[in-house]
């Protein structure tokens, strides 16, 4: 079983938490930071190619969580490259150092995004289906999986994780929900019936550590819980979660086009996604039901 873990991405939401819930289970951590602090965090910066070759050694494992908010900035051109670079150039570096470890690592795993489907709609999507559409994140979203697909190549088990809307009241599209539902205020965007599949922040870490021990895991699967939902009852159920009443009130779709450009497909579009393969492979949910999610975060 994997014990000594290499996490790229480990400052942010996911990253900070999975290394919580790795450490209280025994496995020794490392961190890839642009700027190390402890004997643990080793320096990095993919956009100049470089990678504290230490950092790799006696690594049993990677897990690479790294690339640039996808809601953070509005969708420049610039920012679009930006988006895809972060995610394929930290892969590539990866690469490069797990190419010339002395001992490469025996697993990778890479966070994807169930953003690779593109719109769906009310289609039912499982890892074998292909993307709907020709939109940015699903470009983006091959890009990143195409660079995890060439460490995969050097014979190093490799696992990608498209995520979806991980809840956290710490960070992500949950605290945005939430806000104005602490105002009497349920928003909604669009119709509300757009699919949202979700995955608590603690399943998602568990997943990651399920992917790490589990040596018969390889491929892809979807991180989302078994139970998607519609915007607009997720709304509803936060608000229930946060025991607080709340008038629904829609977001226009053009208003949120004309406001966001196309970055509002993150928050418009329809993502119906099958969590059947990785509860096949033996993965159990401890939140499999949104309430029960959203009562655990909020209470």
């Amino acid at each position: 079983m994997s014990k000594n873990i290499l996490i790229a991405g480990g400052s942010g939401l996911v990253g900070r938490r999975l290394q919580v819930i790795l450490q209280r289970k025994g496995f020794q951590v490392r961190i890839l930071t642009r700027s190390p602090k402890g004997a643990t965090e080793f320096a990095w910066d993919p956009s100049r190619n470089f990678i504290d070759p230490q950092a790799l050694e006696n690594i049993d494992a990677v897990v690479n969580l790294a690339g640039a908010g996808i809601a953070d900035k509005p969708w420049t051109a610039t920012r679009k490259k930006e988006l895809v670079e972060s995610r394929v150039q930290s892969a590539a570096v990866l690469e490069q150092a797990l190419r010339n470890a002395s001992k490469p690592a025996d697993s990778y795993i890479s966070a994807s995004a169930i953003g690779i489907y593109g719109n769906s709609g009310e289609r039912m999507m499982a890892e074998s289906d292909a993307p709907v559409d020709a939109s940015f994140m699903v470009d983006c979203c091959q890009k990143w999986e195409s660079a995890a697909g060439r460490i995969a190549s050097l014979g190093i088990r490799t696992v990608l994780l498209r995520i979806g809307i991980v809840l956290s009241p710490d960070g992500g599209a949950l605290p945005e929900v939430a806000r104005p539902v602490r105002f009497g205020i349920g928003a909604y965007f669009g119709d509300g019936q757009a699919w949202w599949s979700w995955i608590h922040l603690d399943d998602l870490c568990e997943m990651i550590v399920w992917s790490l021990e589990n040596e018969q895991a390889s491929g892809v699967y979807n991180a989302v819980a078994p139970a998607p939902m519609r915007g607009k009852a997720l709304v509803k159920a936060v608000a229930r979660a946060m025991k607080r009443p709340a008038i629904p009130v829609p977001a226009p779709a053009f208003v949120l086009r004309a406001v966001l450009g196309e970055m509002s497909a993150v928050i418009l579009n329809s993502n119906l996604v099958s969590a059947d393969k990785v509860t096949a492979a033996g993965f159990t949910f401890k939140f499999p039901e949104v309430q029960d999610a959203l009562n655990d975060l909020y209470n």
